[in-house]
């Protein structure tokens, strides 16, 4: 993999080729303060100042009997001076302004990534923003983010930089009515398409069963006649959506190998494409039997309560008796 492989695969190289079968997207340069701001790990978690009085967390409750616990009393020897939180007005008025015309909704992402490892701390439990603040939240909030800070490059052969000299913030249209089965991530090697995955690899959809000769045409087709004539790199991985329509749209594009997960494949298999005579490998979830494991919670095990009683606990106990009554059945050996 080469550097210019992987730069080619940030939104903002590639969302303006493919701008009318994309997603509506606005893109916004960071300032280095704000990059800053989001490696910064030295101190408390603050998040900015918002200009606008917004809440990250606009449905929680005030209770100043509990902040009381937190309080340190004078004279206790701990006092130590507050730290002022950053403020970022003019980046927050921009951000502001696309929200709005965007409908109002959006989730967002840097270069490369999205923050989906931190959207368990949001109101909603999903990448769906309305604010500036929700945004700095789920960003300040992420450690794979990380990944485009500071290791984008890693994996390069010809590796000369640790980080892109600019960052941007893309504010990607939020769909309310968007069918996570109808997302694909494709593979291509030496510019053929050699393998389709579906993306949401942790769940069996019997929809995908029955259309799956039909998404495998529509994919092909919107793979030859656009993305092989734009897109310049000879092996890289794209994700698409097919609409109710039978529209195909772009997502987004990563990398070939190092940190782009191969879902239905091993990078072993796919290395092995193209052979002479190999077809198009479309794989999906064909069975409940057939789900990958996957965090579905997108929670922090530290945060779950498996304490005798709670939900977890009875769901790890029934699961556990399930296991046991497999194991034990006729069937089981057969």
């Amino acid at each position: 993999m080469k550097e210019e492989d992987v730069n080619r695969c940030q939104i903002q190289e590639w969302y303006p080729r493919f701008k009318l079968v994309s997603t509506r997207t606005f893109i916004h340069e960071l300032p280095e303060s704000f990059v800053q701001y989001l490696l910064d790990d030295s101190g408390p978690f603050l998040l900015p100042v918002s200009i606008s009085n917004e809440d990250a967390f606009p449905n929680r409750i005030h209770n100043p009997e509990e902040e009381e616990d937190y309080q340190v009393s004078e004279g206790s020897g701990d006092e130590v001076e507050p730290l002022s939180p950053p403020s970022f007005p003019e980046l927050e008025l921009k951000i502001k302004e696309s929200i709005e015309t965007l409908g109002g909704a959006i989730f967002p992402k840097l270069n490369w990534s999205a923050p989906k490892d931190s959207a368990w701390i949001s109101t909603s439990g999903t990448l769906r923003c309305t604010t500036f603040s929700e945004i700095a939240l789920l960003l300040r909030s992420s450690d794979s983010l990380i990944h485009d800070l500071c290791h984008a490059y890693d994996s390069c052969s010809d590796k000369t930089m640790s980080r892109p000299p600019n960052f941007f913030l893309a504010l990607r249209k939020w769909y309310p009515s968007f069918q996570p089965e109808m997302e694909f991530r494709c593979f291509v090697r030496g510019q053929k398409l050699v393998g389709i995955s579906q993306r949401e690899v942790t769940t069996f959809y019997p929809v995908l069963c029955e259309k799956k000769n039909d998404l495998e045409v529509l994919i092909e087709e919107f793979f030859n006649g656009i993305v092989r004539l734009k897109f310049e790199s000879n092996d890289y991985t794209f994700d698409v959506y097919v609409t109710q329509d039978e529209r195909v749209k772009v997502l987004d594009f990563n990398p070939w190998g190092a940190f782009t997960l191969p879902l239905l494949f091993t990078w072993e298999e796919l290395e092995q494409k193209p052979r002479e005579g190999d077809d198009l490998d479309f794989r999906i979830v064909e069975s409940r039997c057939a789900v990958q494991p996957g965090l579905k919670t997108a929670v922090p095990y530290d945060y779950l309560d498996v304490s005798a009683g709670s939900g977890w606990d009875q769901f790890l106990r029934n699961a556990g008796e399930e296991l046991q009554r497999q194991t034990k059945s006729p069937e089981a050996g057969a």
